[in-house]
């Protein structure tokens, strides 16, 4: 049963006023100082305002005054176009999905409240658009194990029920991150020490929702799934159902921030809050409230916000879902952290100013209601502590008046003990201190006697980062410099960089310091060789529309670091065939360019560059990268100009380092687009830096299969002795319900049918093929292969040699011999083993010249045959030497 007219829980205040003026600017008080000036943005301390229409003035802090913002032109060409932003914001993902947070400085600047344009962002993709005609018909639902299922719209909930408004601190997860990744790799991106906000929220107390619906006997949980369309499905999440029926935790359903209708970043135009908690647990643009017996089972409640035990490392964590969905190790309520302020990382303090004292300052928060009781400082690593000042400006929130109002809510705190949100902490320090002391350290302690950790606790995903925040202090005569543990995304900086550089290891207990008794970490730094990619005599500046002229099949051009060549000269030449080329016409493809290409290729570049792209025209490009996504289901998946998304659904096991990678596309009848003999180029991020990783791979599912792609991957695990692949080992990682991206299809070698094939673009006749392979080298072979058996009207004779190490190498071993079996006519098989086994009937070592002088022989006479090879550099070479020496010609012979 629905229920579309619900009744009040409580005395209903009048309806609120969707749209407020905005704040006035706010008096900001000198830290240092104590002089007060007008200024966009609220301290720390500050006096009180008024809000727009009140009597007085009030005992606590308003909003700073926001910004007038606009979309920013890297945002144009992407899903959040439509989204107005604030350029401070340090991207943490590249331009998209937008993860953002303030500069510490700024937001520590901008006092208590936090304004909608610093607030930090995690979005996990594209922010959904709704406009603000349609904002009070948004609709919602309250169902599963209730007596009373409710569907309802944002204006029955303005209407309808009581509203309420709390400052309320929330927190990224992954707040601090930066320092875990810089220690060791995590699976998430490199969140600095700003992933924390705060911000008066407007809207209803969850439990009055509850209540109306009334939950089941045996409901224990509440799931909350917002708009946000993911490639794992809609984000959602769940908490404790008493948690939501609690007063005391002030969960919410929200519609206003600061007095505002919600930004779309920060959920337009319905979201949960949840005080005390990590940020994502707050899901954004809600559609449905759920509640259940367990907890939530979407994909984003078991593979995201969790602290792993700390000896599973990303790899093993990979093959242990009952692991991920432990719910011990789920994160709720928030740990206790703190950060310093200032001084700001590289800020300077003149030896020569007179100053006696420096102000240091930060913030702390602690997590499920609970108080920061103390902040300490210690300038000796710890051997003796300073307690500092702390300040709580959500305290003056609780002297409001009985039944006081802000944005139309009431200002529900007076009777509450549970803190929601940050405060802040100073001490003045002498200068003559500073200079004897090497660094200077914080940590926190909350009401519960739970104090920040000396040392982190490094774990899979990165989170809940909270040992002593450590700045070091550098004197040079005339200055104090000091220097925060990192900065945020891939921005340099901070000691921990500087000392694991330099051989130190961070997890010594000593902080990277070496100790007696430690022996020498010497850090190998593999040089880097610098080659010029450009003819340094043309001194060409190139418009867009110059460009675009050439984007074509005639005279490509692209664009690499700003640099634009033409690849007309090497459309024959190009490993990848003419397709490559074509593809990347009228496009800055720098990524995809300096990701694949070899050293030797580089060094090739200055003779087909033409020029510099212009900055105006390199700006206008940049905004106009393609975009894969349309509104309309492609009945081909590949794109040639444009990455494509498909989600990881399946891994399978078929070796010991090998597995097949299935992949769900955009619908179940569109089809690969990928044509026999070609390959198509699977892209990867890496979660911490944001790094692209690219590689050429060939499918073994069939171009005509609809809805899926299968590709078979040997991984090349890290050993003592050597890095293993970067690629396999980052594909091997993703869960299932990840998505990877593909291009394509590129190849200069395409197999028509029938003896026919196209060979960078120029068709010939093949009567036979010698398809000589190792390893995962099977797959452009078993394409070709299985298009010539199936087709029984095709007579094109195949004679295959696989070599590998051991048995279990024989890769696709079970549909080579199928196909073997069934044309016995025209497909010899041969298999040989370099380490068989006992029980190895086969041939036995490697491929040799006696190998191929017995099955392939010397080339035909009449010049229709065909060398395919694939497999290992050192393979491919001694193949080449053998089969050169044996009279066939380099036009003989195709290294796939």
């Amino acid at each position: 049963m629905e229920v579309q007219s619900p009744s009040p829980m409580r005395a209903v205040a009048p309806k609120p006023n969707f749209q407020l003026p905005p704040s006035p600017a706010s008096t900001v008080k000198d830290p240092n100082s104590g002089a007060e000036s007008e200024s966009d943005c609220s301290a720390p301390v500050c006096r009180v305002d008024d809000e727009p229409g009140s009597e007085g003035p009030r005992p606590y802090t308003l909003p700073p005054k926001t910004r007038q913002n606009r979309v920013l032109p890297e945002d144009l060409k992407t899903p959040d176009n439509h989204v107005e932003r604030d350029p401070r914001l340090i991207r943490l993902t590249g331009i998209h999905p937008f993860n953002v947070e303030a500069p510490l400085s700024d937001l520590y600047d901008e006092g208590f409240i936090t304004s909608k344009d610093l607030h930090y962002v995690r979005n996990h993709g594209p922010v959904p658009r709704v406009e603000d005609e349609g904002m009070l018909d948004w609709q919602f639902t309250v169902e599963g194990m209730v007596e009373t299922p409710v569907t309802m719209t944002l204006r029955d909930l303005i209407q309808d029920y009581e509203q309420v408004t709390y400052p309320i601190t929330l927190v990224c997860a992954g707040n601090r991150r930066k320092e875990q990744n810089v220690v060791r790799k995590t699976k998430g991106f490199s969140w600095g020490a700003a992933g924390v906000s705060t911000a008066l929220w407007t809207g209803v107390a969850l439990g009055d929702l509850l209540t109306r619906a009334v939950p089941k006997r045996g409901a224990r949980y509440v799931c909350f799934e917002g708009a946000d369309k993911l490639p794992n499905g809609y984000y959602g999440t769940s908490v404790k159902l008493n948690w939501a029926m609690d007063p005391n935790r002030g969960i919410m359903v929200a519609y206003k921030m600061n007095g505002e209708t919600l930004h779309p970043d920060h959920g337009k135009p319905l979201r949960i809050v949840i005080p005390g908690q990590i940020g994502g647990r707050s899901v954004k643009w809600l559609k449905r409230i759920v509640v259940t017996s367990q907890p939530s089972d979407n994909w984003y409640h078991i593979y995201d916000n969790r602290v792993l035990p700390t000896m599973i490392s990303p790899e093993a964590s990979v093959d242990l879902p009952d692991t991920w969905k432990d719910d011990r190790y789920a994160i709720y309520d928030l740990n206790t952290n703190s950060a310093t302020c200032y001084p700001a990382h590289n800020e300077k303090v003149p030896l020569t100013a007179g100053l006696e004292t420096y102000k240091i300052r930060g913030y702390a928060y602690a997590g499920a209601g609970k108080r920061v009781t103390r902040l300490e400082v210690t300038l000796d690593r710890g051997r003796t502590w300073i307690l500092a000042n702390l300040d709580y400006p959500e305290d003056r929130y609780r002297l409001a008046a009985e039944n006081e109002t802000l944005y139309g809510g009431r200002l529900d705190l007076t009777w509450r003990e549970a803190c929601f949100c940050w405060c802040f902490w100073d001490l003045d320090i002498p200068i003559s201190q500073l200079i004897e002391a090497d660094d200077m350290m914080i940590r926190a302690m909350d009401d519960s006697m739970m104090v920040q950790p000396r040392d982190m606790y490094w774990s899979v995903l990165g989170m809940m980062n909270n040992p002593w925040y450590r700045v070091v202090i550098h004197k040079d005569g005339h200055h104090l410099r000091f220097e925060h543990p990192t900065q945020p995304a891939l921005m340099p900086g901070g000691w921990m960089e500087r000392v694991k550089k330099a051989g130190g290891n961070l997890t010594n207990g000593f902080w990277g310091e070496k100790v007696s008794g430690e022996e020498e970490t010497v850090v190998e730094q593999e040089a880097e060789r610098e080659i010029c990619m450009v003819n340094k005599d043309i001194k060409r500046d190139i418009t867009i529309d110059e460009l675009r002229k050439h984007d074509g099949q005639e005279q490509p051009w692209f664009v690499v670091n700003g640099h634009v060549y033409d690849g007309t000269k090497f459309l024959e030449g190009h490993p990848g065939g003419a397709a490559s080329i074509f593809g990347a016409a009228g496009q800055d493809v720098t990524e995809e360019f300096m990701t694949i290409h070899s050293e030797t290729a580089k060094a090739m570049m200055p003779d087909y560059h033409v020029g510099s792209l212009d900055e105006a025209s390199q700006k206008l490009l940049a905004e106009a990268e393609p975009e894969a996504e349309g509104t309309e289901p492609r009945p081909i998946f590949l794109q040639p100009k444009a990455w494509s998304k498909a989600i990881l659904t399946e891994k399978r096991r078929i070796s010991a380092d090998t597995k097949i990678f299935s992949f769900r596309l955009d619908h179940e009848r569109q089809l690969v687009g990928l044509p026999v003999g070609q390959h198509l180029m699977l892209r990867l991020r890496d979660p911490a830096t944001r790094e692209a990783v690219i590689r050429a791979y060939t499918p073994i599912s069939e171009g005509t299969e609809p809805g899926v792609l299968h590709v078979l991957v040997k991984i090349y695990y890290d050993t003592p002795e050597r890095k293993g692949g970067k690629m396999t080992q980052a594909l091997d990682s993703i869960p299932v319900g990840h998505f990877a991206e593909f291009k394509g299809p590129v190849g200069k070698f395409e197999y028509l049918g029938r003896g026919r094939c196209s060979i960078g673009g120029k068709e010939r006749r093949v009567k036979k093929f010698v398809m000589v392979c190792a390893g995962s080298g099977i797959t452009p072979i078993f394409q070709v292969l299985r298009a010539v058996m199936k087709d029984e009207d095709d007579e094109t004779k195949c004679l295959v040699l696989d070599g590998n190490r051991i048995e279990e190498d024989i890769l696709c071993r079970e549909e080579l011999d199928a196909l073997a079996a069934k044309n016995e006519e025209k497909c010899e098989l041969i298999y040989t083993l370099t380490r068989p086994g006992p029980g190895w009937k086969g041939l036995k070592g490697r491929m040799d010249r006696g190998l191929f002088e017995s099955k392939a022989g010397p080339p035909p006479a009449d010049g229709q045959a065909l060398v395919l090879i694939c497999g290992p550099e050192t393979m491919e070479k001694s193949v080449h030497e053998i089969l050169k020496g044996m009279g066939w010609k380099d036009e003989d012979l195709l290294f796939f």
